[in-house]
């Protein structure tokens, strides 16, 4: 085993090991079976027509505002390469601008980002696009996003939501979020918005028209859920945006003890006429990436609807959902996401069952839970951990995680792994380089115990490398 490193790495450093894309994890581009087609992009897509005009669209209750059902979420902008050490925004503008120009023109109109997004860049170059456009073609959804210490203050907190007005360049917002909440339970809460008078503030400020709507995001400690609901009468919610897909409806606890089925944060809205608004419905990606059995039991199904248009069609048909995000970074993408909800086909429930069972199914394949959020990044110590999990849970996707040397398939599945493992990950970013230092774990918003994953994930590769799995 490698050395762990002693001696954290500074910001330019990072950049340096990281190269042309630290927003984009370089585990995208390998499948875990050298020479094997990627089961992460397999069937990715449908083809067709993309209507113009014929967006499903969601009203407000407490605010009238005619939203699309597909909600571009901008935390996965593209992005270019920028040089060493340089303060250059690292997204590609054109890029986003194409993109922008095509959601608009073909019906999305909400659009959701945050001041933490692709290395603090997603607010600019968003508001860049949406300049162009006229203010009423388009909602923007911002956040307060006040994790830093410094960002805690009453000061720091209001300097960080005058930014966003300035870089979005709008006057004012048309839906704002106090970002990931309960995440450390009420204390932690309390410390970001009550005990400093932010929240005060920002109501004063909803009052004013700066905010349009107020709302919040939800991760963590389901008694601060519970707090914020119980207290809607104080604080008018218009809008709430919590996790949302077929596996995490009844699942979400199976997969991590501390997190909530999403059936019952959707259900504690629905009983109070809150919106919901919806993230993750594709699991970062990963009911899109399934295993080969798992997409041709969908392909059985429906040949020519893809894969993700089943989970996006799964989040639409619930009634109180007023939008549904999808960080979209690649054209096909969101054309395939356009074409599912112009018009949305609602889910029969015969085809809800059928998506239970494939929830169920899924839970026999033991990936991390990670959504390549990259909220657990940069690593002082250097290490690309979306891009460590990803590989993982690729293998065991494709069937390439055995038990031992008796394994049927026990040759093809080390090489594919360990070749696939060096070609998505550099070595000085692999998982040998943890040393435990948890930084990482109060940012994660599934809960993984990072460090712990590291050195299983970091065992399993010795054991591999070594000849010595049992």
């Amino acid at each position: 085993m490698e050395e762990k490193n002693k001696k954290p790495i500074n910001r330019r450093d990072f950049i340096k090991i990281v190269g042309i894309s630290a927003a984009t994890s370089t585990a995208v581009l390998y499948g875990c079976s050298p020479g094997k087609e990627n089961t992460s992009t397999s069937s990715a897509t449908a083809e067709g027509e993309v209507p113009t005009d014929k967006m499903t669209h969601r009203d407000n209750p407490t605010s009238g505002d005619r939203v699309s059902l597909l909600g571009y979420g901008c935390m996965r902008w593209p992005t270019k390469e920028v040089a060493e050490g340089s303060n250059e925004n690292v997204i590609d503008q054109d890029a986003v601008n194409e993109l922008v120009d095509y959601a608009i023109a073909h019906g999305v109109n909400y659009f959701d980002t945050a001041p933490v997004y692709v290395q603090g860049f997603s607010e600019r170059s968003t508001g860049i696009a949406l300049k162009r456009h006229p203010r009423e073609k388009f909602f923007i959804a911002t956040k307060l996003s006040n994790f830093a210490p410094s960002q805690q203050t009453r000061e720091g907190a209001i300097a960080m939501y005058r930014n966003s007005f300035k870089e979005l360049q709008v006057d004012y917002i048309d839906y704002l979020l106090l970002h990931s909440v309960g995440g450390g339970g009420l204390e932690a809460f309390n410390k970001r918005y009550i005990d400093n008078g932010v929240l005060d503030f920002l109501l004063e400020e909803r009052k004013a028209g700066h905010i349009r709507n107020l709302g919040f995001s939800y991760h963590g400690e389901v008694e601060v859920y519970d707090w914020l609901l119980a207290n809607h009468d104080k604080y008018k919610w218009d809008f709430v945006q919590i996790q949302l897909n077929y596996v995490d409806w009844k699942h979400a606890n199976e997969t991590n003890r501390r997190n909530v089925n999403a059936d019952y944060l959707y259900d504690e809205l629905n009983k109070r006429g809150i919106p919901a608004v919806i993230m993750e419905p594709l699991l970062g990606g990963r009911l899109s990436k399934l295993s080969d059995n798992l997409i041709a039991r969908f392909k059985e199904r429906s040949p020519g609807s893809s894969v993700a248009s089943w989970a996006f069609r799964f989040a639409g048909s619930l009634p109180n959902v007023l939008t549904v995000l999808s960080g979209m970074t690649y054209m096909e993408h969101l054309q395939d996401n356009i074409r599912t909800y112009s018009p949305l086909q609602e889910l029969t429930d015969e085809e809800k069952e059928f998506l239970e069972e494939t929830a169920r199914l899924m839970l026999t394949y033991p990936t991390i839970p990670c959504n390549d959020c990259d909220y657990c990044m940069p690593c002082p110590y250097g290490l690309d951990i979306p891009a460590v999990l990803l590989h993982y849970n690729r293998c065991v996707n494709a069937g390439d995680i055995v038990k031992g040397k008796n394994d049927s398939d026990y040759a093809r599945a080390r090489r594919a792994f360990l070749v696939g493992y060096d070609r998505s990950v550099p070595k000085l970013r692999q998982a040998s380089h943890c040393i435990d230092c948890k930084e990482c774990v109060p940012h994660c918003p599934q809960n993984i115990n990072i460090p712990r994953e590291m050195r299983r994930i970091d065992a399993y590769v010795e054991q591999l490398k070594q000849g010595t799995l049992e």
